[in-house]
């Protein structure tokens, strides 16, 4: 497993438009849901997601980021409306 700082950077990497990690990204491991949480924030707005650990693990392989990009941009699209 990876750590929630090269979990971030890589979606840095992927989404530069994002922002600054542990600011306007931030990334936690919720050992309940088993899952890492994706954390957008803009302003005053916040959204978060859940990412599965086989696809952080599919993303930081550089395999496929197609799941994480659709829910960033859905994120971002949501943020950008409201």
């Amino acid at each position: 497993m990876h750590t929630k700082e090269e979990l971030c950077e890589k979606i840095k990497a992927v989404f530069p438009e994002i922002g600054t990690c542990g600011i306007d990204l931030k990334v936690d491991y919720d050992k309940q849901n088993k899952a890492w949480v994706v954390d957008l924030k803009k302003d005053q707005h916040e959204l978060k997601t859940f990412l599965e650990d086989s696809e952080a693990q599919q993303c930081m392989d550089g395999k496929q980021c197609v799941s994480l990009g659709l829910q960033i941009g859905q994120l971002r699209k949501n943020i950008e409306q409201l």
